[in-house]
């Protein structure tokens, strides 16, 4: 591997986690986003969950594009087949999870299968295969957009409970300071911009 290469990878990776931030920039995968950041131990949990699903898809996805579909030029099935991949992997790491670790697996409840439908992962395996990376860079493409999602829920769930201790107005309750807070989080990471 040349060192024009890697430094490639490293550049995703950067752009992918910070920059580009799936959450906060591209506004994908909001619903697990904001339902289950309520505590840092849940989002954590999440947040591995979608690491692993996010990883293993762009791998997956972008090997059966480059030597399945684009070959036998049934690109037009990608969404498709995309979408029958991600159901597959989450079917997976839901019975890990709910084997190895009940608890998670309790306090997780809808949002892991909602991963299936999280359009982060989509999302990723769509944006790798219009972007022509190669099964390499949309491995690292994809870990640096799960670990972006993985920070920012985090950061989320850490804010969100020191909030609880706060006087909050009641119009702004729930919901509200949630979505604002979100939003400074944007401004926040968008001052990653100037990294690249």
């Amino acid at each position: 591997m040349n060192s024009d290469y890697f430094i490639k990878l490293i550049i995703v990776l950067i752009s992918a986690a910070f920059v580009n931030n799936v959450v906060l920039n591209q506004f994908l995968g909001i619903c697990s986003f904001v339902g289950i950041s309520n505590k840092i131990k849940t989002a954590t949990g999440m947040g591995f969950a979608v690491i692993f699903v996010i990883t293993l898809a762009s791998a997956i996805a972008s090997a059966i594009y480059r030597f399945i579909l684009d070959p036998l030029d049934l690109e037009y099935l990608q969404t498709i087949v995309f979408i029958l991949l991600i159901a597959c992997l989450v079917q997976f790491v839901e019975m890990v999870i709910k084997k190895f670790s009940p608890a998670l697996y309790s306090a997780l409840g809808v949002y892991l299968p909602l991963i299936t439908t999280n359009c982060a992962v989509l999302g990723v395996a769509l944006l790798n295969v219009e972007a022509d990376f190669d099964i390499l860079t949309s491995i690292i493409n994809g870990l640096g957009t799960a670990a972006g999602y993985t920070i920012a829920i985090i950061l989320l769930a850490g804010i969100r409970e020191r909030i609880e201790y706060n006087e909050v107005p009641k119009s702004f309750k729930g919901s509200p300071i949630v979505l604002i807070t979100a939003c400074l989080m944007a401004m926040a990471f968008y001052g990653f911009s100037s990294l690249l």
